[in-house]
């Protein structure tokens, strides 16, 4: 069986000159179907772009990196679109996915949110749109969700219940997570973890 996604001896820079930087150096990951993968590491080591390099956002200067079915992303923020309420950010991103895409108004009931198809972003407190992001990443389809610090933005109760929720939906539709964190509880909630520290894997474990 193919993984969701790998990249091998990934190397990326960004800038010229004596202000290149080089944020990924010599990256190997494997993602397998159904995994639960933490990318851990302080701020500046890489996780982000590992994360972007591997759902192609970002092409890599050198290395081999590849995907099975399609990938979907929660970040920190949930960059819902403003002027779209929130059962229309889930149809919109529905759009081109083939009938298999679950109804945007069962994703809502999934994460609670029914009663809300019909209000705005800005109608909506933070962790509620941050469980409409996740509920538009559900309406790909994904085979990979891609996570960057889902509750970077959100206070301690409700970060847990939003990682109680991607917990119990990743059981449901079976898709592989990576998450980009430096929070150990977190990680802790991840089978394996990959430890970056300035763009280079120095510890694995799972």
């Amino acid at each position: 069986m193919n993984p969701s996604a790998f990249c091998t001896d990934v190397v990326l820079e960004y800038g010229s000159g004596e202000n290149r930087v080089r944020a990924l150096d010599g990256v190997t990951v494997r993602v397998e179907n159904g995994d639960r993968l933490a990318l851990r590491g302080r701020s500046g080591s890489g996780k982000t772009t590992l994360l972007h390099v591997l759902g192609g956002l970002v092409e890599p200067d050198q290395g081999e990196v590849g995907r099975e079915g399609r990938v979907a992303y929660v970040f920190q923020g949930s960059n819902l679109l403003p002027t779209f309420t929130a059962y229309e950010n889930l149809a919109f991103a529905a759009r081109g996915v083939e009938s298999e895409s679950p109804d945007p108004l069962h994703l809502l009931q999934l994460v609670g949110l029914a009663a809300k198809a019909e209000h705005l972003p800005d109608e909506l407190s933070g962790g509620e749109r941050q469980r409409v992001a996740l509920a538009r990443a559900l309406a790909q389809s994904p085979a990979l969700l891609l996570c960057d610090e889902p509750t970077g933005q959100l206070d301690s109760d409700t970060g847990v219940r939003v990682l109680d929720l991607i917990d119990a939906l990743q059981h449901a539709y079976g898709f592989a997570l990576v998450t980009a964190t430096h929070d150990e509880d977190v990680v802790n909630r991840h089978g394996k973890v990959l430890e970056l520290n300035e763009g280079r894997v120095v510890g694995e474990s799972g």
